[in-house]
């Protein structure tokens, strides 16, 4: 009898291919991360929207041997302030001079965007000393650069750098006075609390009732008694119509207890009808007074209408007993300068929002209007609404609308990504939108993908933001978490009450203490004293290395860089998988290199390191250490055999942590089968 065999099929191929990257998701399980998302990307960026490369690293371009609290511009002038230690530098000023020996020459560096630095002795650059060693913020407002830094405002105008005390403005608090004081019906304007100067204009008329003879009044009445021991200045009108100094003890005297300025010669009648013809300069320091401005650590432009007019200042962490054993906080409040004039702020400029126990945190514009955000602690007026207007032609800023919602938990967050306002949370990175203004409440959260390890940071609230062309970076403890503008995608399922989230990056080894662009450069202040500059240049092999000091011994350092998939387990996820095959489809590089590596049963093995196919030779770019006789410079496939059985899912994770090379990857894809359920 005869006998037939009947050969079983081979199990069929299937393919899984992901030829799209859309950054972390550190918050969703490994096992749920969705395929396009990575659960574990280290120092990786957008190269194109949905393509990632390896970020490009930073090298020094200035020492100042002290923290760096802030770097600050003013456009007019076109000069960098860098306020390290307690010293403001000219970051500006080292490109070269007579400091500068011919040995030096060679240090100086010259960038094709003509930024030029010199690594001598910044001390020659130092143009203050003074500062607290703590965070600064700057505003130009009124051609001037305006500088926080919680203990004093300066003001620099591109010469002189100076507490905006010294040359504030002094208000003139009453117009067309009588003598013995208390008769203008209306203040002129509100003292300035910054400095204790005011002044008063008398008009001493020709004639009047019970009395009146303009030749015998010498007593001209204060508003203020209890003066500073400060020299009162005063002006007199003389027949010409032009104003004349007078001197204390010498033309008048003064009893500062009562406030009376008394002339030796009574000043008469004013020569101009109806114009004022006395004006008097006094001193009175209240306590208190100019610390309500100077320890103010945060601010926003704002005016009338939305107009960038006015500086509104916060952040002051004063509350306690005054000199008198009152109460006070100043948590909870804010002041505005004049228009244009960041050295006046009125004693009547001021606002107190929410609750006293809930500190402001800072400022969001948008459209016409200014958010102020309250920190945690505020349970029902998150964000105050206000808008800017003019109320028998004085500035007015009134409460329009208070919104619910999470508060902010850091002072530096504030800033915005495709013009929308971003600020941090305990929950996360949140927004406020337009549409937000007019309702009740917000929970616009964007950063859902990066908040698994964002907040699970140490010091959470030091973190700084700074927005770079598409990027907002927020900075922590090394580490740079980024929000990419051009790729927002809808995760409704995920955040039910978020319109949007941005794709996430996240980067280490980036010690930064402030950020900033210079010429079109994102640069960064480090804690240890350093001004870096990103590498702009992504083909240059030096691009791809971070500028660090080993053993006392400046170096560069490489940059790891790490792509891991999500479980790989497709459709059938109970079958057992053979992977068969992995294929990467990278862009061709002068030098770089991969490992691909597989977890099995949770343990990572490696399949591959490739050091050859990814390169691609180029006389332009001769280096041996890197050498290949290739010369395709289009993308290229790498690939490797993978013997993963008996396996019900699978993840593969790529690295290149290469001195100098730079990584980008296009396109992967595994070829597996399946056959029999997996037993476990």
């Amino acid at each position: 009898m005869a006998v037939s065999f009947k050969v079983p099929e081979s199990p069929a191929i299937s393919i899984y291919q992901n030829s799209s990257f859309l950054g972390c998701d550190f918050t969703s399980d490994a096992s749920t991360v969705d395929e396009l998302r990575s659960p574990n990307c280290v120092n990786m960026i957008r190269s194109v929207p949905g393509k990632v490369r390896k970020r490009c690293g930073y090298r020094k371009i200035a020492e100042y041997g002290a923290h760096v609290y802030g770097v600050h511009h003013l456009s007019t002038t076109d000069i960098w302030l860098v306020h390290a230690g307690n010293k403001i530098y000219n970051l500006s000023a080292p490109k070269g001079g007579d400091w500068v020996t011919e040995e030096d020459e060679e240090l100086i560096d010259y960038d094709s965007n003509n930024i030029v630095f010199q690594n001598g002795d910044p001390s020659e650059t130092i143009i203050y000393e003074g500062m607290a060693e703590h965070r600064s913020v700057s505003f130009e407002i009124g051609l001037k650069l305006v500088i926080l830094d919680g203990t004093y405002m300066y003001i620099f105008d591109g010469t002189n750098f100076t507490k905006a005390s010294t040359a504030a403005y002094i208000p003139t608090l009453f117009i067309s006075e009588e003598p013995e004081g208390g008769s203008a019906e209306d203040i002129y304007e509100a003292r300035n609390l910054i400095q204790p100067a005011w002044k008063e204009s008398y008009y001493v008329k020709a004639t009047g009732s019970g009395g009146y003879d303009p030749t015998r009044i010498v007593d001209f009445q204060l508003s203020y008694g209890d003066l500073d021991d400060i020299a009162v200045q005063a002006w007199v009108m003389d027949q010409d119509g032009e104003m004349q100094p007078k001197e204390e003890n010498t033309d008048f005297t003064v009893d500062r207890e009562a406030g009376v300025v008394t002339f030796l010669t009574a000043p008469g009648a004013s020569p101009v009808s109806g114009q004022d013809n006395v004006v008097i300069q006094a001193y009175k320091t209240v306590p208190g007074y100019a610390d309500r401005i100077n320890h103010c650590t945060i601010g926003a432009l704002f005016g009338v209408n939305g107009a960038n007019d006015r500086l509104f200042v916060s952040g002051n962490p004063d509350k306690g007993y005054d000199d008198e054993g009152n109460m006070f906080t100043n948590i909870n409040r804010d002041w505005y300068s004049g228009q244009y004039d960041p050295t006046y702020y009125p004693d009547t400029g001021y606002s107190q929002l929410g609750s006293d126990a809930s500190a402001i945190m800072g400022y969001s514009i948008i459209n016409n209007y200014l958010a102020t955000h309250k920190d945690y602690n505020e349970m029902s007026q998150s964000v105050l609404i206000r808008e800017g207007d003019l109320e028998d032609g004085k500035p007015a800023f009134r409460l329009v609308n208070a919104l619910q919602g999470a508060g902010a938990f850091s002072k530096y967050c504030f800033n915005y990504l495709e013009e929308e306002p971003l600020f941090l949370t305990k929950l996360g990175i949140y927004a406020i939108t337009a549409q937000d203004i007019t309702g009740e409440k917000y929970a616009q959260n964007r950063s859902y993908y990066l908040d698994g390890k964002l907040l699970e940071e140490e010091n959470i609230e030091e973190a700084f933001a700074y927005t770079f062309r598409d990027f907002y970076y927020l900075c922590l403890n090394d580490h740079v978490y980024i929000l990419d503008g051009l790729q927002p995608v809808r995760t409704d399922k995920n955040k039910p009450y978020s319109t949007r989230q941005y794709v996430g990056f996240y980067w280490e080894n980036v010690p930064a203490s402030c950020m900033f662009e210079l010429n079109g450069n994102l640069c960064f202040g480090t804690p240890d004293g350093y001004i870096c500059k990103f590498y702009t240049d992504r083909k240059a092999l030096e691009s791809y290395s971070d500028f660090a000091v080993v053993d006392d011994e400046e170096t560069s350092v490489p940059i790891p860089a790490v792509w891991e998939t999500a479980d790989i387990s497709e459709k059938l996820f109970y079958k057992n998988k053979k992977y068969r095959y992995v294929a990467l489809k990278c862009l061709p590089e002068l030098a770089s290199s991969v490992q691909i590596w597989a977890q099995r049963h949770g343990i990572w093995e490696m399949l591959k390191e490739d050091n050859t196919t990814l390169r691609y030779f180029d006389f332009r770019h001769i280096d041996f250490t890197h050498f290949s006789f290739n010369v395709d410079n289009t993308a290229k496939v790498l690939s490797t055999k993978a013997r993963l059985r008996k396996l019900d899912h699978v993840r593969f994770r790529f690295i290149n942590e290469n001195l100098d090379e730079p990584f980008t990857i296009n396109d992967f894809a595994v070829e597996y089968t399946q056959n029999g359920n997996h037993k476990g």
